[in-house]
């Protein structure tokens, strides 16, 4: 992970308010990098492209955005549908979740706080990884086949704050690990806690993330009460 050992995760806790939450899912909610490097190399290998060049660009961004610049021919949904959804049934063991993603997302259920998931990945691969790990399923989700362009285009994150019934002035925080994810709620005009779980702390710094914390332990639910969200962020980075 970079420079993280050299990182201190120390900063004294904050408040923060927001109307509604948008995660990611790979690399902020569970983390799926062994099975995703496995599915690229046996992928490269098929269509004769070094899996190391693949996999310098592919996180964070969607299979079809990826394959276009590799195999046209692949670059369409029935595609991407067949070969995501089979990646957990594939490479399940190779999955865990993001430590402090159960609590914070049950508790956020239990309050009924309104969140959605927002990714790259397609409605068959996300809903086969919360089958495989047994997560609570997202009443809101935003998935690649959703929106025209991907990250780190705002489109998906201002789609994921219209589903769950908010107007266009609402206060959003955004959860993202990569820096195209952290760019998208960026450019949607959100504020965006960074996870230090696939990327190093220059590059989540240098995408714009407002907090950066090593994982969803550091979030907290503080208090829900008329609509606002109140989150309790601990021990975010000192800069």
């Amino acid at each position: 992970m970079g420079s993280l050992g050299e990182a201190s995760f120390s900063a004294p806790t904050e408040v923060v308010s927001a109307d509604g939450l948008l995660f990611d899912f790979d690399g902020t909610i569970i983390d799926s990098t062994e099975a995703i490097v496995k599915h690229w190399h046996s992928l490269g290998k098929e269509m004769g492209v070094d899996p190391e060049v693949i996999l310098q660009t592919s996180h964070g961004r969607r299979s079809i955005d990826v394959l276009r610049l590799y195999d046209e021919t692949k670059a369409n949904w029935d595609y991407i549908n067949r070969m995501e959804g089979l990646i957990p049934r594939e490479y399940g063991k190779d999955a865990v979740e993001i430590p402090g993603a159960r609590d914070l997302l049950d508790q956020l259920d239990s309050l009924s706080v309104p969140w959605a998931v927002v990714t790259s990945g397609t409605r068959a691969l996300v809903t086969g990884w919360i089958d495989v790990l047994k997560l609570s399923p997202p009443r809101t989700l935003v998935v690649a086949e959703d929106v025209e362009n991907g990250k780190p285009d705002p489109a998906c994150y201002l789609l994921g704050q219209r589903r769950l019934g908010m107007s266009d002035k609402a206060n959003m925080i955004v959860f993202e690990d990569a820096p195209s994810g952290i760019r998208a709620g960026k450019a949607a005009g959100f504020k965006v806690i960074g996870l230090a779980t696939t990327h190093t702390l220059d590059q989540i710094r240098e995408a714009g993330a407002d907090w950066i914390v090593q994982d969803l332990r550091s979030i907290k639910v503080k208090d829900f009460d008329g609509g606002i969200i109140k989150l309790a962020v601990h021990n975010a980075v000192i800069d």
